[in-house]
């Protein structure tokens, strides 16, 4: 009997130890996951995203701006991936993407017109990006197979100089139509639009609205009131505010707005409707670093906190109809007053539209 209770106390001893053994290879794997959760709380909100990626090394991302260097950082700061940021319009990237021949010098794509997204789509440069929290994106601004996203919306109306505008005895146009006045001519100032997603934007929106021979009538007379077709999206608003010009077409947004309180200027949203076009979002297909720049689409995506941040660096609220459900946001504008547009002619009537542009614009495109 002695020998019977030793041999069963024993065997308990084993099975104790192995149950402890047990607990503490699925305590260690638990801690690894809550670790790992942590990190997704910390990335990914409390939307209950994937977990976080065993990410490294340097994400090189092309921007139409170098402004969301501080969006980069706190990205950065939660994952370990450092980013390199180089500012470029959409047109520019396009061509550069092209060029290299699929083997692209960026990992992510950040900002510019949409047109430029879909012509690389269709052209198979970018990679497909598939996560939860994408079914909470509006379908009109997203690519129904994920290439590509929206961060936001860009409007376009006019900056009047309103010392010019005086100077001149001009009258402020109220409309699309009212640019076609000989009064303006010399005085009006936009982007190219093969280099400016924003103002490519522009030109598709009233070809759709007017119609084809109507649109283009409308452009040919337009091309003899402006000066010169500028290379950067900003030029407009600069130069009207530096009184090189009375009006400027350009984007309208927060920081256009703040130019009101420092410089003699006026807005002017268009009462023949406002152009406007998805800013998008995309990684490049076989890009060196796939794996951090399609997680940064994620991390941006799922997380209110990350899309906050962005709407204050681009001091746009649109990002509310990208994500609507997103909290503590509002639109900030009716909806209503956007052009009615399809999107889908924004990438497939690139090239022609362009072509015919580059046309009428002669020796009127800056270079430089």
């Amino acid at each position: 009997m002695k020998k019977l209770t030793a041999l069963l106390l024993v065997l308990a001893m084993v099975f104790a130890l192995a149950a402890c053994g047990t607990t503490t290879d699925n305590n260690s794997g638990n801690n690894a996951v809550n670790n790992t959760a942590d990190n997704t709380n910390d990335t990914a909100g409390n939307e209950g995203e994937n977990e976080t990626p065993s990410l490294s090394g340097t994400m090189k991302v092309v921007a139409t701006s170098e402004s969301y260097v501080t969006l980069f950082d706190k990205f950065t700061e939660e994952t370990g991936v450092t980013v390199e940021l180089l500012s470029m319009s959409s047109g520019e990237v396009l061509s550069k993407l092209r060029a290299e021949g699929g083997t692209p010098s960026a990992d992510l794509w950040f900002g510019g017109g949409i047109d430029a997204f879909m012509s690389a789509k269709e052209d198979g440069l970018l990679e497909q990006v598939n996560f939860d929290a994408s079914a909470d994106l509006a379908a009109e601004y997203k690519d129904s197979e994920n290439y590509w996203f929206s961060k936001g919306i860009t409007i376009v109306g006019f900056l009047l100089n309103n010392t010019l505008m005086n100077e001149l005895s001009l009258t402020a146009p109220a409309s699309w139509s009212d640019l076609l006045d000989e009064s303006y001519a010399g005085e009006i100032i936009m982007s190219n639009p093969a280099v400016s997603g924003t103002n490519y934007a522009v030109v598709n929106a009233l070809l759709q609205t007017m119609g084809e021979e109507e649109g283009w009538n409308y452009f040919n007379g337009l091309n003899s009131n402006i000066a010169y077709y500028a290379k950067r999206g900003s030029d407009p608003s600069n130069k009207v505010i530096s009184d090189e010009y009375a009006i400027g077409i350009t984007y309208i947004d927060g920081t256009i707005e703040a130019l009101l309180e420092d410089y003699d200027v006026t807005i002017v949203y268009p009462e023949d409707g406002i152009p406007w076009v998805p800013e998008g979002v995309a990684v490049f297909k076989n890009a060196e670093n796939v794996d951090a720049a399609k997680y940064f689409v994620e991390w941006l995506f799922s997380n209110d906190e990350n899309l906050q941040l962005l709407a204050e660096i681009d001091q746009k609220t649109s990002v509310k109809a990208i994500k609507p459900t997103m909290e503590g946001i509002e639109l900030g504008y009716d909806t209503g007053i956007l052009m009615t547009e399809d999107l889908s002619l924004f990438g497939s009537e690139r090239e022609n539209i362009l072509a015919q542009f580059e046309t009428l614009m002669g020796d009127k495109a800056a270079d430089e």
